[in-house]
């Protein structure tokens, strides 16, 4: 059995993050699923492909560092910027989209603030990848 195909408007959760963010993938592979783009493991830019997760809690992250260190200890969220410098493991190898690895509901995305971001939803359910 396959894994659904993820696509524009795929709901993402970062494990440090307080809110669920929505994948945005632009039209340059020129692959629909369910009459949206479907994405690649390429589709990791921070603000443009990975939206904001509200409020980041990583201790990593320097801006919620400096915060908690102001605040005496007390960890202090702050407001999440994606740092997504990777592309999506591992990726689906038997599905090619702009000659990358087709994204599939089964991958992760590391932020460099120790965040594990997964796919809550795929944006589509019809399309699986063997």
């Amino acid at each position: 059995m396959g894994c659904p195909q993820v696509c524009s408007g795929a709901v993402l959760q970062c494990s440090f993050g307080v809110a669920p963010a929505v994948l945005n993938v632009l039209p340059i592979n020129r692959t629909l699923t369910s009459s949206m783009p479907a994405a690649n493991i390429m589709d990791h830019i921070p603000l443009v492909n990975i939206g904001t997760f509200g409020m980041c809690q990583s201790p990593a992250n320097p801006m919620v560092a400096a915060a908690t260190a102001a605040a005496l200890g007390v960890l202090t969220p702050m407001p999440c910027i994606p740092a997504t410098a990777s592309p999506w493991i591992p990726g689906a190898p038997t599905l090619l989209l702009g000659n990358m690895p087709a994204l599939d509901a089964n991958c992760t995305l590391m932020c460099n603030w120790a965040g594990v971001i997964k796919i809550n939803m795929p944006g589509q359910m019809q399309m699986l990848i063997p």
